[in-house]
């Protein structure tokens, strides 16, 4: 009797003992300065069990919970903050760049020059040559011309080059492409997009808009490992970046499974949201499949696709994007004076009603501002039509917006997803030009959304940007500068906004887009442990030293995924 006693006695505290350790941290971040996301809110430390934050506080009360297992990381005074979200982004276009030609960094043409030219040596047996990152402004006139096609065609005579420019809106080739491609001075394009001649009637390699696909249609497209492959490094740089969440602003389902594929395999390492993308083309069978894939992944933790992306209109830089008044770089003959959408009027708002009535949110890419306002009218004559609400409607980039329709966006809870890096003073020679100085005042407006009660969200529009660090989205938010400090005194300075206010928008601005706001993009108990440390106090330090901060420690899902010590 007495060794049953004390057999159930062990036993009872066996369980006791079970269940503590089972509630103990599994890992404690302390003597931190840890931004909650709530305002100005700060504690020194953190408890984190499994994927989930359990208490924050200060080093004492928090470092009390700590056990034998639990694994103890000094902060030493450094600052923390919820995961990067890029809530705009083409995730797989770009890891599969980083096995490419990069011009991101080229500043001259010389430069790309030379950088396609050590690519070009470095892989003898690689059939075709691509990449991406080139920038309007290496070019006299914003566009690769008759000389830059004669130095492609010197670097690679015999081996076809295609090269897509920065933002994803126009590709630079050589004679050997256009050659397999079947190009020549009497090929003609109807859709939306142009094939750039010089005056003698000759591509000049250059091609804006769906005009690409002329060439792009013969690249060989890579195999299911090597995307898996792309992905995967891809995932590595972004955790080097802080980034622990991405929305995908378009894609396929073939291209979601394979992102379902890493999550099988325990490779995934980000938060997945995808936007389908939906145009003239799109069939009811492709609808059927958006709403099955959507129905069976609204509700997961990891990876959904609940959206639905539209392409209304180009970029300003090729003149592709519809304005309310005529672009100020126009040519004497009428040439760019304007532009027609990339999806007509109608096509557009008969799918939208569709989506809509389907409960998908949808994201609507519009940067001139005449776009920008039939994307709203649209939205709202969708709303009227089918009496929804709560869909979180996005419209992205909104390069140019007019002040009359700022206000709209809340009226409508439309959300306005942008991208500080596109705002870069560096980068905007060419852009500026086009948009003249009466419509520059209106450039990239995030102050004014703000102060009209917008649920602002940031993102890169990686590949289809300079870089995809949001560090530099963030010094460009605060500043209006590049990190040289060019131009004098900040480009619209007027718009720039606080560090809070573009740290909220980088990861609380994405968590509301995805219907997560409940559960990331805050540190707080009951949310999920994506956590990322800075090696510098953003709050504190001088706003043009936000460009020299680096991200030192990232956590996804309670998981240290990269740790630069």
């Amino acid at each position: 009797m007495r060794f049953l006693l004390l057999l159930t006695a062990l036993l009872i505290c066996s369980q006791l003992l079970f269940a503590q350790n089972s509630n103990a941290p599994t890992l404690i971040l302390f003597n931190g300065k840890i931004w909650t996301g709530n305002d100005a809110e700060f504690v020194e430390a953190i408890a984190i069990t499994g994927n989930t934050i359990t208490h924050i506080g200060s080093n004492a009360d928090i470092k009390k919970l700590a056990q034998k297992s639990t694994q103890l990381i000094d902060l030493n005074g450094q600052l923390a903050t919820a995961g990067i979200n890029d809530a705009h982004t083409h995730f797989l276009s770009g890891s599969m760049g980083l096995t490419g030609v990069d011009l991101y960094q080229a500043k001259t043409l010389e430069e790309a020059l030379s950088a396609i030219e050590k690519f070009v040596k470095d892989h003898p047996n690689k059939k075709w040559i691509t990449g991406m990152g080139w920038q309007y402004n290496l070019f006299e006139g914003g566009m690769p011309n008759k000389e830059a096609l004669i130095a492609l065609d010197k670097i690679s005579p015999d081996r076809p080059i295609v090269l897509d420019a920065y933002d994803g809106h126009s590709i630079w080739v050589n004679s050997k492409a256009m050659e397999l491609a079947g190009i020549s001075s009497t090929t003609q394009f109807d859709g939306f997009g142009s094939i750039i001649k010089d005056p003698e009637g000759k591509p000049t390699g250059a091609f804006t808009e769906a005009a690409g696909s002329l060439v792009e249609k013969i690249v060989p497209p890579p195999t299911t490992e090597e995307k898996l492959e792309a992905l995967r490094i891809g995932m590595k740089y972004a955790a080097r970046l802080g980034i622990t969440s991405i929305q995908n602003a378009s894609g396929s389902v073939a291209e979601f499974q394979l992102y379902e594929t890493l999550l099988k395999q325990g490779e995934l390492t980000l938060r997945s949201s995808t936007a389908f993308s939906a145009g003239k083309n799109t069939k009811e069978e492709d609808i059927q499949q958006f709403i099955q894939v959507k129905n069976r992944t609204k509700s997961h933790p990891l990876l959904k696709a609940v959206s639905i992306k539209f392409m209304l209109d180009g970029v300003i830089e090729s003149h592709t994007s519809p304005m309310l008044e005529p672009y100020s770089d126009a040519l004497p003959d009428g040439t760019h004076a304007n532009s027609d959408f990339a999806l007509p009027l109608e096509k557009y708002q008969s799918l939208l009603n569709r989506f809509d009535k389907e409960g998908f949110q949808i994201y609507t890419h519009a940067i001139g501002d005449r776009t920008v306002r039939e994307a709203l009218n649209a939205y709202e004559k969708a709303h009227q039509t089918n009496g929804t609400k709560a869909r979180r409607h996005r419209i992205e980039h909104i390069e140019q917006c007019n002040p009359q329709d700022v206000p709209r966006f809340a009226k409508l809870g439309v959300m306005a997803s942008m991208q500080p890096i596109h705002a870069d003073p560096g980068n905007i020679e060419v852009w500026a030009k086009a948009v003249g100085e009466k419509r520059i005042p209106h450039a990239f407006m995030w102050k004014s959304m703000l102060k009209n009660k917008v649920h602002l969200v940031f993102s890169s529009d990686w590949p289809a940007c300079t870089t995809p660090d949001p560090i530099r989205g963030l010094h460009i938010a605060v500043n209006r500068q590049t990190p040289e400090g060019h131009p004098p005194g900040g480009w619209v300075p007027e718009q720039r906004i606080t560090i809070q206010d573009a740290l909220k928008a980088y990861t609380q601005g994405g968590a509301y887009s995805s219907f997560e706001e409940n559960s990331k993009g805050k540190l707080q108990p009951g949310y999920l442990a994506d956590i990322i440390v800075f090696n510098q106090d953003l709050f504190s330090i001088p706003a043009m030293d936000i460009a020299k901060t680096k991200v030192v420690l990232t956590l996804f899902d309670g998981k240290i995924i990269f740790n630069e010590n």
